[in-house]
């Protein structure tokens, strides 16, 4: 049977600080810039959840997609959506939220919650238009 991908894209908001508690304010400025204002900021995400798999030969589907869409809604949307990433979301309590640590974040969410016989293929995680960053895994 073919193996296919498929890829729901979802949009969140959310805010964070990107800093190191153990360094001082002005080393967390030099290093990680507007980034580290103590008063936060904000973005709006887009990310792209890719998952792999045989096609269904009694749906014609790899996942249904609305399945998928539940997914990532329960296990990650819910907790960031309108969330302060450093304070508000239990499973990034420690985490410095940068963009490549809360990705890999979000993929210990998905991967263990998918059907038997799919596979959590990429996650594509925008912060900006112009900034991304994308994770397949170890």
């Amino acid at each position: 049977m073919p193996r296919v991908s498929v890829t729901r894209r979802v949009h969140f908001s959310a805010a964070h600080r990107i800093h190191r508690p153990d360094w001082s304010d002005d080393r967390n400025q030099e290093v990680f810039g507007d980034c580290s204002n103590p008063q936060w900021h904000g973005h709006n995400y887009e990310m792209d959840v890719t998952v792999e798999g045989e096609i269904d030969p009694e749906t014609g589907y790899v996942m249904d997609l609305k399945e998928l869409k539940d997914l990532v809604q329960n296990r990650v949307l819910a907790d960031v959506d309108h969330r302060n990433l450093n304070t508000q979301v239990p499973w990034l309590k420690d985490t410095n939220p940068t963009t490549e640590n809360f990705i890999v974040a979000i993929w210990e969410r998905l991967r263990e919650h998918l059907p038997e016989r799919v596979a959590l293929r990429r996650l594509v995680l925008w912060e900006t238009p112009r900034n991304y960053v994308e994770y397949e895994g170890l």
